[in-house]
């Protein structure tokens, strides 16, 4: 950050009065610019035994498999950002949804939060973020041609869990050299 999103003068970083951590801070107006992890919001869309996934039309990881999943917006719930990412990569719809997965991602500055839901219907296709949206037994999973490390995890979790019936809330760390950034 160079300038303030306030009054448009240069900004520095320096340690506000009161806080412990080093921010933008603009000398002119006194705006302390925080900056804090976005969060990614996704879902496990199943029917049946299947899966539902999507080959990514968009970068980073562009024709890799991923879950629909994308970053949260201001004045959404985690339900509802995971519900439209859904319904904007795969135009499909989900019933009721179980909070299953949460990663916490300091090295990129991200949380990825993942749900567990039955799809509606059959009725789904590619969505403008998607190259292409198709259910997969679990013989099918591309392991290698996945997007990215919190959802091949939840795919883990999912396939071990369901053997059990059995699905508990993950709230799992992953190494960085491990997950490639949705922002790269």
């Amino acid at each position: 950050m160079k300038f303030c999103s306030a009054c448009a003068n240069p900004v520095i970083q320096r340690i506000p009065e009161g806080d412990t951590r080093l921010r933008y801070v603009c000398d002119h107006c006194h705006t302390v610019h925080y900056q804090n992890p976005n969060i990614v919001a996704g879902v496990l869309p199943t029917l049946g035994q299947q899966v539902l996934l999507c080959r990514r039309a968009i970068e980073p990881r562009r024709g890799y498999w991923t879950l629909p999943a994308g970053f949260m917006e201001n004045g959404e719930t985690l339900e509802q950002a995971a519900r439209r990412e859904t319904i904007e990569e795969a135009c499909a719809r989900v019933g009721q949804m179980t909070l299953y997965q949460l990663f916490d991602l300091p090295h990129i500055n991200q949380v990825h939060v993942f749900f567990r839901a039955e799809l509606a219907d059959r009725d789904f296709a590619v969505g403008v973020e998607s190259l292409e949206v198709r259910l997969f037994d679990e013989s099918e999973i591309p392991w290698d041609e996945l997007a990215f490390r919190t959802v091949s995890r939840t795919l883990e979790c999912y396939y071990r869990d369901r053997i059990e019936q059995h699905y508990p809330i993950g709230n799992e760390y992953l190494p960085p050299l491990l997950v490639p950034s949705l922002n790269t």
